[in-house]
């Protein structure tokens, strides 16, 4: 069988993985269902997050990865043991994976996520930073003496870069992204209507009215959970407005971090920014209204990737043509046997 080479969006909420010469083969959430008695997994990806909020005492549904890091290791090993497997078939040779992490990670952090693509059965293990990872999936030439900003929103972290020459000039990562959001919307909803929801419901208020900016027509929203005085079951109406005023201070902090890496970027490379704008990628971009904000606060336009869910897993993939040019900051630590 013939090698292959794998690059994995290894997300807080999902996992995407691209495959060298299909592209995208698989997108599932990182979720995974063990027994709490053996510690056998159960069940992984789909499956899994369909058990969130509805298992039993002795079955547990947990995401292994915490705001772009790992937070339970044997749990992450097994999860891209598992996607491994499902990608791959019956391919008997150990892959070349790539995976992309937070640019603010740490050395003991990749050390976890490289032990854990080992253990997995990776031949070999490349790390690429995720503003790098999301403008090679979103087409823009890094290689060029031309600066590019990136603002790349996942699921636990916000990163923010300035890239040129196939290096990163300047950058900043803050654990701000779309669980943040849906923390943020939990919270509001039990100080405003004594109602206690769940993450799933959170995030389809995200999804179906959610806003930073504000629509031209408010929408509304009917959501379930369970009051908080009388313990009984409630339905209640939102607003987008509600969404909006709950959203405001991780708003705030993302354009704060933007205009950080914005006044540490060398004024020639700001011009360039000026011209180019700032390309959104990941999930928790597309929230709208998101790119207005920017526009206002920093008066450079900002644009949304062509697939900015895809970005960054096809940018990892990319990242394998490039590994001479990538060598400068971008693949940490090279490569581990």
């Amino acid at each position: 069988m013939a090698a292959i080479d794998i690059g994995i969006d290894l997300g807080t909420a999902s996992v995407i993985v691209y495959l060298s010469g299909r592209g995208i083969v698989l997108e599932e959430p990182s979720v995974v269902a063990v027994n709490s008695s053996t510690g056998d997994v159960l069940c992984v990806g789909e499956e899994a997050y369909r058990m969130l909020g509805r298992t039993p005492d002795k079955i547990r549904a947990v995401r292994p990865l915490q705001d772009g890091v790992i937070s339970d290791y044997e749990l992450t090993e097994k999860m891209i043991k598992y996607f491994i497997r499902k990608v791959c078939g019956g391919n008997v040779l150990k892959p070349r994976i790539c995976l992309c992490v937070p640019s603010g990670i740490t050395d003991v952090e990749s050390r976890a996520v490289v032990e854990a693509a080992t253990s997995a059965g990776a031949r070999r293990v490349y790390l690429i930073e995720e503003p790098v990872a999301a403008a090679l999936g979103s087409g823009i030439d890094i290689s060029i003496p031309n600066g590019n900003m990136i603002l790349d929103i996942g699921g636990g972290t916000a990163d923010i870069a300035v890239l040129s020459l196939n290096g990163i000039v300047t950058k900043t990562s803050i654990k701000v992204a779309g669980n943040a959001f849906d923390r943020a919307i939990v919270k509001s909803i039990r100080e405003n209507h004594k109602l206690f929801i769940g993450d799933k419901m959170s995030e389809y208020l995200k999804q179906q009215i959610g806003t930073v900016y504000g629509f031209e027509e408010e929408r509304t929203c009917e959501i379930k959970g369970r009051n908080l005085i009388t313990g009984l079951p409630q339905k209640i109406t939102v607003t987008s407005t509600e969404i909006k005023d709950a959203l405001e201070e991780n708003v705030v902090q993302i354009i704060e971090a933007v205009h950080s890496v914005i006044e540490r970027t060398p004024p020639e490379l700001v011009g360039d920014i000026h011209t180019n704008g700032i390309m959104m990628t990941g999930g928790g971009s597309m929230i709208h209204g998101l790119g207005r904000r920017l526009e206002e606060a920093t008066k450079i336009h900002a644009r949304l990737a062509e697939n900015p869910i895809e970005a960054v897993a096809v940018g990892t993939g990319l990242a394998f043509e490039r590994l001479d040019d990538l060598s400068d900051g971008f693949i940490r630590s090279v490569a581990y046997r």
